[in-house]
C-alpha cells in the first residue's frame, strides 16, 4: 500500500486535493456516497443492469470500501429499498397534507403519482420495478420489504377512506382505492402520460359518492 507521500508524487495537481479530502472522509460519508449512487443507478437503469463495478466507479471508492459497508449487491439493494420506502412514504404524506376532507386527501394521494412522474421522468414505482425484473426474488428479505411497502400504502389509503366510509356498506373501499392506485402507477409509466391517473381519480370520485 502506498504511503501518502508516495501517492502525492504520483498524483496530478487536480487530484491531490481530492486525494486528501478522501483521506479525511468518515466511514459514514463513504457509506452514504455508495448508497446514493447505488440508489440512483438502481432506480434509473434497473437493478439487474447495474453492476457492482459501475457502483464502485461512480461512487469513487475502492472495492474493499464497498464490501466493508455492504456485504453484497443484495445488501445494498436492501438498504436502497428501506431508504426509498421511508422517503417515499414521508413525501406522500407531506404532499397530502393534514386536516383535509377525506375525498380531497385521497385525490391528493393520486396527484402524488403525477408529481413523482414529473420529478423522476416516469420511472414508476421502484418496488414494482424491482419485483418485475427479478421475478424469482430468492432473497426473501427483499420480497418482504416490497410487500411491507405496499401494505403501508394500502393501509394509508384505507385510513383515508375510513374517514369517508365509516358506517357504510363499503368497508372494502380502501382496497379498491389501493388497486386503482397501483394501476395508475403502472399505466402512467407504460404510457409515459398522466391520463391513467386522471381516469383513476374519476373512479375514485364515483366510489366515494356511494359512501
Amino acid at each position: 500500500m502506498h504511503s501518502i507521500k508516495q501517492n502525492w508524487t504520483d498524483l496530478s495537481v487536480y487530484n491531490k486535493l481530492s486525494y486528501f479530502v478522501k483521506q479525511m472522509e468518515k466511514p459514514s460519508e463513504v457509506k452514504e456516497r455508495i448508497l446514493q449512487q447505488a440508489s440512483r443507478l438502481f432506480h434509473q437503469q434497473g437493478y439487474q443492469a447495474t453492476g457492482i463495478n459501475q457502483i464502485i466507479a461512480e461512487s469513487g471508492v475502492a472495492k474493499a470500501s464497498l464490501y466493508q459497508h455492504f456485504a453484497s449487491k443484495e445488501a445494498l439493494c436492501i438498504a436502497y429499498l428501506n431508504r426509498r420506502h421511508i422517503r417515499w412514504m414521508q413525501a406522500l404524506q407531506e404532499y397530502i397534507g393534514q386536516d383535509l376532507p377525506a375525498e380531497k386527501a385521497i385525490l391528493r394521494a393520486f396527484d402524488f403519482i403525477t408529481h413523482m412522474n414529473n420529478q423522476e421522468d416516469y420511472r414508476g414505482c421502484a418496488f414494482i420495478n424491482l419485483s418485475s425484473e427479478t421475478p424469482s426474488l430468492s432473497n426473501l428479505t427483499i420480497l418482504q420489504i416490497i410487500q411491507n411497502h405496499k401494505n403501508d400504502l394500502r393501509q394509508l389509503l384505507g385510513r383515508l377512506a375510513g374517514k369517508k366510509s365509516a358506517g357504510t356498506t363499503l368497508p372494502q373501499i380502501g382496497d379498491q382505492l389501493y388497486t386503482l392506485y397501483e394501476g395508475a402507477l403502472v399505466s402512467s409509466k407504460i404510457f409515459r402520460n398522466d391520463w391513467p391517473v386522471q381516469q383513476a381519480k374519476q373512479v375514485v370520485h364515483y366510489l366515494l359518492s356511494l359512501t
